[in-house]
């Protein structure tokens, strides 16, 4: 058996989107068995590809999760089946989605021109992604604080440690569905300090992991005749690691400052990442992410 197992001999193709990089497999029928170990050998920086995350390019009805997604939708034909780089399944991946549309637009397998929309399934559910010719938006759906109006009242719901930075820090919990942690910061001195190659300490621990979001407010701009906040961060993924962006993360990291500015605050963030800049805009219990996606290359793992 080589490295790759089930990956050996397929044509691949990478994208990312600010730098959030992916690697997706075509499997329409749903005919590839996909391990774990199949996904952490084809992402190794090192032995493998490299990347963040797999996505498999699978149609709705040919797997168990698509049911799901179809039964919101009828038309969400196609499945985001998203792996992290150690092998584990995520709920929703926001740069992913935005790349996995990209692919299926590029291989004339969707339909969608300027203005156009399509609607694909995540575990996370049906999500419709739109193209204005530059740049997708995606629906990402409801959000959550868990711990209600006393964390957001508090500021925080959990006592985090970072590796790099003295003391204990606050953090404020938010689910997009998958779980995040946000901490503030006090300027970027401080947010480059912070050393990610490790794990932080949580207390409480969250009992599914999570994602933590380091954040800088940045204030506010005028945009369009409305303020728009602005915001600076780093991520450490969930299963992945320190990445250059995070969909998903970059939501959290905005509906988090918008709970701590107050009322008032923005509806519009320009998130700031290493890898680039997204837009997130929330829309009362739902927020949509903006930002571009990009295909790099045509490969086939030999093995």
């Amino acid at each position: 058996m080589t490295p790759f197992g089930a990956l050996t001999g397929r044509a691949l193709t990478t994208g990312h989107g600010t730098e959030n990089d992916f690697i997706l497999v075509p499997d329409p029928d749903g005919e590839l068995r996909l391990d774990a170990a199949d996904v952490v050998a084809a992402c190794d920086r090192h032995a493998g590809l490299g990347a963040d995350g797999l996505i498999r390019v699978v149609r709705s009805a040919a797997l168990p999760e698509g049911a799901t997604a179809l039964a919101e939708d009828p038309t969400a034909e196609w499945f985001m089946d998203y792996r992290n780089s150690d092998g584990s399944v995520a709920e929703m991946c926001g740069n992913g989605v935005r790349v996995f549309v990209h692919y299926l637009r590029e291989r004339g397998l969707v339909e969608l021109p300027a203005g156009g929309g399509v609607v694909v399934g995540t575990r996370a559910g049906a999500r419709r992604v739109t193209f204005d010719g530059e740049r997708y938006t995606v629906e990402m759906g409801t959000w959550a604080m868990p711990g209600g109006a006393e964390a957001v009242a508090a500021g925080y719901d959990v006592v985090v440690r970072v590796p790099g930075l003295d003391g204990p820090r606050g953090g404020l919990r938010v689910t997009m569905p998958n779980p995040h942690t946000v901490v503030a910061l006090p300027d970027e001195g401080e947010l480059a300090a912070a050393v990610l190659t490790g794990e932080p300490a949580y207390e409480p621990v969250p009992p599914l992991g999570t994602n933590l979001e380091l954040v800088v407010p940045l204030g506010e701009d005028e945009g369009d005749g409305e303020p728009v906040g602005r915001v600076r961060m780093r991520v450490l993924e969930r299963g992945v690691g320190e990445t250059r962006s995070c969909g998903t993360g970059t939501c959290a990291a905005a509906l988090a400052v918008r709970a701590w500015a107050g009322p008032g605050a923005p509806d519009t963030w320009r998130v700031l990442v290493p890898g680039g800049e997204v837009t997130v805009r929330v829309l009362g219990e739902t927020v949509t992410l903006t930002g571009p996606a990009a295909l790099t290359a045509d490969v086939t793992l030999l093995g």
